[in-house]
């Protein structure tokens, strides 16, 4: 089993997109990109934009050479999207590539108004045979969706991947190990390689009791596998970088972010966009311009950092 992680905050873009080969079958899943259209007021520097470009031209080339699509929900950051903004993957530079790839995705009974719209946007775009609600095939199964952070009643679903060949390996998306039960289930399916969206420190509301739910949860899946990938909501902060570290202590385990798994830098582009615009300044009127194919990230394109090494 091949496992590459293409974007993730921790390489720069909001996403937690992979791209796995197993036999005959090349599985992408969450084939998405967003960059935080504003944070804290701040559109995305140039420089994130330019990390992005090189991220979604991945994402594509990756899209041509699939067997399988995972979608596990539908938020902008996890799959293309008809009116997408500058920031993230247009479905028309998928449309094409790949006629017939299977899509999977999870049963149109847990699909929110928002997401029906995008889900049906995206069928009469793509030409591509969707599996709605279906257990997968070969090495490939998919979970009951499962609540998108803590469980509530109104809350979102998401769907869950398990791949087993000589190892197993399990995606789960935007669980952000904030609900006990989903964590039973991915222990469960006994991964040794689990890449999954961390808890969003970020966010102020987020209680205590929250955050010590996801503590304790992130320590329970460090102890059970051989690597956890920790990413997406995580790394959106500096803290939760620091928090990624204190597990790795914690635990005496292999808890990473995609970052280090790729062997890349670590990249927290969001978490110091405040930092970029200091360092670099930003033309006047650049993002309308970019918008409007007036400008491009030339000259931000070698200004992929700061660079965060590993403590």
């Amino acid at each position: 089993m091949k496992i590459e992680i293409i974007g993730a905050e921790s390489l720069g873009v909001r996403g937690l997109c992979c791209f796995v080969t197993v036999a005959e079958q090349k599985i992408l899943i969450d084939p998405g990109i967003a960059l935080g259209f504003l944070r804290k007021g701040q559109a995305p520097h140039p420089a994130q934009v330019a990390e992005g470009e090189v991220i979604r031209g991945k994402i594509i080339q990756a899209w041509r050479l699939a067997t399988d699509i995972v979608f596990s929900h539908f938020h902008g950051d996890h799959v293309p999207l008809v009116n997408a903004n500058p920031y993230q993957l247009d479905a028309a530079l998928v449309a094409d590539l790949n006629p017939g790839v299977r899509i999977w995705t999870k049963s149109p009974d847990f699909l929110t108004a928002k997401e029906r719209k995008r889900s049906a946007a995206l069928k009469e775009r793509l030409d591509a045979r969707w599996q709605e609600g279906t257990p997968g095939v070969g090495p490939l199964r998919f979970s009951v969706p499962v609540p998108h952070g803590e469980k509530t009643e109104r809350n979102e679903r998401v769907i869950m991947t398990r791949i087993e060949d000589d190892t197993v390996f399990v995606h789960t998306s935007d669980i952000q190990l904030l609900d006990d039960d989903t964590v039973d289930l991915v222990l469960e399916w006994q991964p040794d390689i689990l890449l999954a969206g961390g808890p969003p420190l970020y966010l102020e509301q987020l209680s205590s009791k929250l955050r010590n739910r996801a503590w304790q949860n992130a320590v329970r899946l460090a102890g059970s596998m051989d690597i956890l990938i920790l990413d997406h909501h995580l790394m959106r902060s500096l803290e939760g970088l620091q928090w990624l570290d204190s597990l790795l202590f914690k635990s005496g385990r292999r808890a990473l972010c995609a970052a280090d798994f790729m062997g890349a830098p670590r990249r927290l582009l969001e978490a110091e966009r405040k930092t970029l615009y200091e360092k670099i300044p930003v033309p006047l009127g650049w993002h309308q311009d970019y918008a409007e194919g007036k400008a491009t990230t030339k000259g931000f394109q070698a200004f992929f950092f700061p660079r965060v090494e590993k403590s």
